[in-house]
């Protein structure tokens, strides 16, 4: 088979590998390395050339490289678990190679933004992505432990439990024990929040917590080692809250753990009546009631409001559910009393939530009262907003003692500085399951477009958004160009052309969306 062929295949065809023995021995056969090497311009595993992101238009099938030897299935798949559904995989052990499909290009796009500015490892050892040349990742239904694997990756995925035969395949490793190590750790982890992401899984027997090396980790040990498997292929990798407390997950050598003390550092559930030890108190019951039942999701997907909330609370940078001041009402304070507007904020704070209204004080005009639908959308956009520089000025964000807003009594004119948003089209999270519940990030540089209309090209946008008052840094489409990323030179700049073009009419009865990424270009 000649090189030309293969590249005209490359350019008409999608990637088809016929795997009736996958056995090592074919996987490093050099016609199938040769295959793989000229269709995807891969390099081999001994190489030093760096990652290339720009090799290949976005594509939902990935190229990943410099895999260690003893890399599984199950760890490459779990780099694409926390960007979405991952739907095959063909790994090629003679090169220290895979190709990995992700459901959708959305999804392989945003991982490859993510892996480019943070690296990826196995094992402790970093390996390189990029797209793949082709649209679709074929395989025959040969190797039956991978088909096995992503069988309970669907399943775990959509909640439910592996068959008995992907059981057996899960439990390749025999520990119950989990080593859990949490990544950015902007805030605090309890045991508790643990314990109630991981029985998701199954059974938690025992938890331990400590720090070593300036890092928080864990030992979690499961009833099941099958638990154990399940719970490090979907949570390996994913964040506890939106954008910090990456976790990292590996098995223990331990197979059981040995907990004296039940308190705030280690727990065992079958025993609860151990000492709490000395010196050593209990688990702040104030703490846990800030994870109640509505706030126990990862993470971000389930409940980012909740869990964000949460978060802060346990931070001790807001008041805790059910305590005094714990309002969907906000007091925002040094506001630019002659550039803001009922409106600027509501766009503003529309992005962590959903504003019903705004009321900019009479007699104090660089305040303002915003109430936003409930008590966690008021605490995460107060996380994120407080102390961010908003026309010039740095302003603050606290909890206000007011349960609602008021409205101006009928006939009386307040100037305009009140405004009722309870019906406003703008609210970003008034569908369930809406996927901007995974999309909420701090401000930063670099803003998300979309709906954008077919006709406007990257000049138009650049001076859209450079008449917005920012210096626009770099741009870049996504493939369809219903979407791109644009960098303004700083994070105010940014807030500020998200103030100004969020729903901006760009023709046709097209709005523009715009709003925080967390990538850069």
């Amino acid at each position: 088979m000649s090189r030309n062929y293969l590249k005209a295949y490359n350019q008409h065809h999608t990637l088809s590998f016929r795997i009736k023995a996958l056995s090592s021995q074919m996987l490093s056969s050099p016609l199938i390395s040769a295959y793989a090497k000229i269709l995807d311009g891969a390099s081999n595993g001994s190489d030093s050339k760096k990652l290339r992101v720009e090799e290949a238009p976005p594509s939902r099938v990935l190229h990943i490289r410099k895999l260690p030897n003893e890399a599984s299935e199950t760890e490459v798949i779990a780099l694409g678990l926390p960007f979405g559904k991952v739907t095959n995989i063909l790994t090629l052990k003679g090169k220290n190679q895979a190709f990995l499909e992700m459901g959708t290009e959305e999804a392989a796009i945003t991982m490859v933004n993510y892996y480019t500015t943070v690296t990826p490892h196995i094992r402790n050892v970093p390996v390189f992505i990029q797209y793949s040349n082709h649209k679709e990742l074929k395989t025959d239904a040969g190797n039956q432990r991978t088909q096995a694997v992503l069988q309970a990756v669907s399943a775990v995925q959509s909640g439910g439990s592996p068959s008995s035969d992907v059981q057996e395949a899960l439990a390749a490793a025999s520990s119950p024990v989990l080593r859990i190590i949490i990544d950015n750790m902007f805030y605090p982890v309890t045991l508790d929040v643990l314990q109630q992401i991981f029985s998701k899984f199954g059974t938690v027997m025992k938890i331990i917590t400590f720090t070593k090396n300036n890092q928080f980790q864990a030992l979690l040990q499961f009833s099941d080692p099958v638990n154990a498997q399940q719970a490090k292929l979907a949570l390996d990798g994913q964040n506890i809250y939106n954008s910090c407390c990456t976790l990292r997950i590996d098995f223990s050598k331990l197979v059981n753990l040995n907990v004296k003390y039940n308190n705030d550092k280690s727990r065992d559930y079958t025993r609860p009546e151990l000492p709490a030890g000395d010196g050593q108190p209990s688990l702040d019951p104030t703490v846990a009631a800030a994870f109640s039942k509505d706030s126990n999701s990862l993470l971000g997907a389930l409940n980012p409001l909740s869990a964000a909330a949460a978060a802060a609370a346990a931070a001790g940078r807001v008041a805790l559910a059910g305590q005094t001041g714990s309002s969907g009402v906000l007091l925002v304070s040094n506001l630019n009393e002659e550039m803001v507007t009922p409106q600027s904020l509501f766009t503003l704070f529309g992005v962590y939530g959903d504003v019903q209204r705004v009321k900019i004080l009479y007699n104090k005009k660089d305040s303002s009262l915003i109430q936003m639908s409930d008590a966690n959308q008021a605490q995460l956009a107060m996380s994120h907003l407080n102390g961010q520089k908003m026309y010039g000025k740095i302003i603050r964000v606290t909890l206000s003692k007011h349960q609602t807003v008021a409205l101006p009594r009928d006939g009386l004119d307040d100037q305009g500085l009140t405004k009722d948003y309870a019906n406003s089209p703008l609210h970003r999270f008034k569908k369930p399951g809406s996927k901007n519940f995974q999309n909420i990030f701090p401000p930063s540089a670099t803003l998300h477009l979309s709906n954008i209309p077919q006709d406007v090209t990257e000049d138009d946008l650049r001076l859209l958004f450079s008449n917005a008052g920012g210096t626009v840094k770099a741009f870049k489409f996504f493939q369809d160009r219903k979407m791109a990323l644009i960098q303004m030179s700083t994070v105010e700049e940014a807030i500020q052309a998200l103030i100004d073009l969020h729903n901006y009419n760009m023709g046709g009865n097209q709005h523009l969306r715009v709003s925080f990424s967390k990538s850069t270009i």
